[in-house]
């Protein structure tokens, strides 16, 4: 019987080893602590929470700031094209700051002069082609009563517009939409103005920004970071050299075909044709072209159709002969890449990614061109373009000596074997 005591309760009974732990009473008690939430649990809850939190935090504010990313972008590679001029002028004692001030300012008096040529070229068209309109109409009307037998008249076609419904609504949507042209231009002049602070900082600050970055980085890391980087601005100003070069190209050739035509503003429309066809991918030479055809126009129809031509067969010899020749130094990127890249910029940045599509691959092939290893090309006659003779006469070989197993005879002497029309 075991000892209790005076208490009444069971006494703990002696054992060799210390004494014997309490019996646990089965039962609720028992169900109790199995049910019980692991300590571990709530914490892990509240992580995931806070991950959540954390991750729907950050996708919110990437969405916000996207457009401002996108303008520290551009202005990079502003930085980097204007990078060379700033170093050459530094390394003649030019402080960095005003040797960056002194290109923008080159570079604004540029834009500012072409600018306002080319608005006041257009706007003097514009009233040109306004006030020879009714005589444009009437050329039009009378070609179209000669050959359909029609009475059209000229005041009978200007009521009818007047009075159109597609008019009158064309004019309400106008008014309404003054107010979002205007937020559009004051947002489009604070991205511009945004975009050269940063570009300027990022020239001007070239040296301390490497150092800055380098700073947390070990040695060897460092000289990977500044090795890409100078690949970066080696390949942005060869691409803009080379587009460069080739709008100067394109604006001569497009001058003296403009002024041998006698069209007004020559000069102007052949630096638009070499800017907006070099600096806008793809569709630039078309943007550029439309331009000098309708100005063509209003001198002589014909004028814009010989522009057109000339456009066109200008555009394959730049394609095909010029760009190949000028890139192959600078750039060296294949023009399949380069049009694919210009495609994915567009998908991912818009225009922005467009323009700079080209240099960021050309950066990219070529910093990591440095770790592909590259291996001696042989001497196979496929490798260089053709398939050689012992392709084809070692196949025929082969036919022949399968034509004289079943028929038992020697194949003909023309065959050979296929030793001999493989050597």
């Amino acid at each position: 019987m075991a000892r209790t005591d005076e208490t009444g309760q069971l006494a703990q009974q002696g054992s060799p080893f210390g004494t014997t732990p309490p019996i646990q009473p089965s039962g609720e008690g028992a169900a109790g602590s199995s049910s019980r939430m692991p300590r571990w649990l709530p914490r892990a809850m509240v992580l995931a929470l806070a991950l959540v939190g954390a991750f729907q935090l950050g996708s919110w504010a990437f969405h916000q700031l996207t457009g401002l990313l996108i303008n520290i972008l551009i202005a990079f590679f502003l930085a980097l094209a204007i990078e060379p001029a700033v170093s050459w002028m530094a390394s003649r004692g030019m402080r960095r700051g005003g040797a960056t001030a002194l290109v923008f300012l080159a570079v604004i008096i540029v834009s500012a002069g072409f600018v306002t040529l080319l608005g006041s070229m257009l706007a003097g068209q514009i009233i040109k082609i306004v006030e020879d309109f009714p005589n444009y109409l009437d050329s039009v009307i009378n070609w179209i009563n000669t050959h359909f037998n029609t009475e059209l008249r000229r005041v009978d076609v200007q009521e009818g517009l007047l009075r159109s419904d597609w008019l009158r609504n064309y004019v309400q949507n106008s008014a309404t939409g003054v107010l979002d042209v205007s937020a559009q231009v004051l947002g489009g002049l604070f991205q511009l103005l945004t975009i050269t602070l940063f570009s300027f900082y990022f020239a001007a600050d070239g040296p301390r920004l490497r150092r800055a970055l380098c700073s947390v980085l070990p040695p060897a890391r460092q000289a990977e970071v500044l090795r890409a980087w100078e690949i970066a601005v080696n390949k942005t100003g060869g691409y803009l050299y080379s587009r460069g070069l080739m709008a100067l190209i394109s604006g001569i050739a497009h001058y003296i075909l403009l002024e041998s035509l006698d069209v007004p503003y020559a000069p102007v429309l052949a630096v638009w044709v070499g800017l907006v066809s070099q600096f806008i991918p793809t569709i630039g030479t078309y943007l550029a072209g439309a331009l000098p055809m309708l100005i063509a126009f209003t001198v002589d129809p014909w004028y814009a159709l010989w522009v057109l031509i000339f456009v066109v067969v200008y555009q394959q010899f730049e394609n095909y002969v010029l760009q190949p020749k000028l890139t192959a130094k600078t750039v060296d990127i294949h023009p399949a890449v380069a049009f694919g890249s210009v495609i994915a910029g567009t998908a991912l940045l818009g225009a922005v990614g467009a323009l700079i599509a080209i240099p960021a691959v050309a950066t990219l092939q070529a910093f990591l061109g440095a770790y592909v290893k590259r291996y001696d090309v042989t001497d196979d006659p496929r490798v260089h373009g053709h398939r050689g003779r012992g392709a084809g006469s070692s196949l025929f070989a082969r036919a022949g000596e399968l034509w004289a197993q079943r028929s038992g005879k020697q194949p003909p002497a023309e065959t050979g074997s296929s030793e001999e029309s493989s050597g």
